[in-house]
């Protein structure tokens, strides 16, 4: 017993010493994957899947509200976000549907928030007014959809790129858009900054696209030091608050905007609206109103278009695909010049608005262009649109729709068919 005791103080100095030590195991701790990520400097390469990419992405482009429902293939972006937003000072509410996720959003956006909502295929549908909604008062924020096999419920663990008009077309009235589409998890990483840079700059809506595929897939990705990462945030009136106009013009149509709580005073609605944000009547406010909105886009396109040309300079024939399609595209293309058919991809980031200009130029001088796509058909008809001086036949669709990929074979064959 006296042994134990004696045994128990000896044992108390030592005791006092390991905190130190303690504290040094934690400094050489290796961090994990998801860790790594939230570390600003020096990042190393990190395994990670496309939903967490758009997560973290938010996150470091200062998206500070997130709601939304979740909903397969999407609800990874939810997760990561109902974990991290919390830490950063930020909100995430799970909102009890898709119509009340893209209000919430919004309305977060209108009270100075970089705010953000993930979905998929039903959810995408029901979200289609809010979004006209947020083009139309103009109010940043930025929907991902990452498509899934439909229509109705359809398959919620395949993929598919039916969404490509409704992205475009959606929301009843014209309205502009802008949808950008990614086809790796990196990229994914850095369109979901792009597309809050863009909303922000641009005061609308702006849609961010994957596919299940890319959603999914896992990558070792290189995320870039912040330092050298472009954030935009959006411009903040410099004028007192009774000559603040919410819809002020700017030849540029980038017009600085106020968040509720500020001390300005403006007024927010769905329906045709003068500079002030109230409703009017008036032919020609409204024709101004819609000007605005769609001279925003026309005026700022060489901005907002990004696409990638690989091995076009000599190709003869063309592929014309995007996300995990354009893959696909990209290594038959090596299959191709393997065997010496001069194959190139173009590849567009940007899918809205269409890059007509480039697209014309980089097609002008092939003789087919190969569209493979998983939907019956919605890019061809914007290349056939743009490609109408060539001869019949010459652009060909390929189409997919039971939930699988297209396979580099089936798009090479596709091409040996109309050499």
């Amino acid at each position: 017993m006296s042994k134990a005791k004696e045994n128990t103080k000896t044992a108390a100095p030592k005791a006092k010493a390991k905190p130190k030590a303690k504290a040094t195991e934690a400094e050489v701790k290796v961090p994990g994957p998801l860790e790594e990520l939230e570390q600003k400097h020096e990042r190393k390469n990190v395994l990670m899947q496309g939903n967490e990419a758009v997560a973290y992405g938010a996150l470091d482009a200062g998206c500070n509200f997130f709601a939304g429902y979740p909903i397969t293939p999407s609800t990874e972006i939810a997760e990561i976000l109902a974990r991290e937003l919390p830490k950063r000072g930020g909100v995430f509410i799970q909102m009890e549907d898709e119509i009340a996720s893209i209000c919430a959003i919004t309305g977060a956006s209108l009270a100075g928030a970089k705010a953000l909502t993930a979905t998929s295929g039903p959810g995408f549908s029901l979200m289609q007014e809010g979004i006209g909604f947020a083009k139309i008062t103009e109010t940043p924020c930025v929907v991902v959809n990452v498509q899934r096999a439909g229509p109705s419920t359809g398959m919620p663990t395949s993929p598919s790129q039916a969404d490509i008009m409704q992205a475009r077309w959606g929301s009843h009235g014209d309205s502009p858009a802008i949808v950008l589409y990614p086809d790796s998890v990196k990229e994914s990483y850095e369109l979901t900054i792009r597309a809050i840079n863009l909303s922000e700059k641009y005061r609308t809506c702006v849609v961010l696209l994957l596919d299940e595929v890319i959603g999914h897939m896992r990558e070792s990705v290189l995320l870039p030091d912040l330092r050298n990462t472009r954030v935009i945030s959006r411009i903040k009136p410099n004028v007192p608050p009774h000559w603040y106009k919410h819809y002020d013009k700017d030849q540029k149509y980038l017009s600085p905007l106020a968040s509720y709580g500020e001390g300005y005073r403006f007024h927010v609605t769905g329906l045709t609206h003068d500079a002030l944000g109230f409703p009017t009547n008036k032919p020609a406010e409204g024709a101004e109103m819609m000007a605005r909105l769609r001279n925003k886009i026309t005026y700022n396109i060489r901005d907002l278009v990004q696409i990638e040309s690989h091995q076009m300079e000599d190709a003869t024939i063309a592929i014309f695909a995007a996300g995990i399609t354009a893959r696909s595209a990209k290594a038959a293309v090596a299959m191709a010049r393997s065997e010496g058919i001069k194959l190139g991809l173009l590849r567009p980031l940007t899918i809205w608005p269409f890059p007509d200009e480039a697209v014309r130029k980089m097609l002008q001088d092939v003789e087919a262009v190969i569209v493979p796509e998983l939907n019956q058909g919605q890019f061809i008809r914007e290349i056939k649109r743009l490609t109408r001086d060539k001869s019949e036949g010459t652009v060909v669709g390929l189409t997919k729709v039971n939930g699988q990929m297209l396979t580099p074979n089936e798009i090479l064959s596709k091409v040996k068919e109309v050499m």
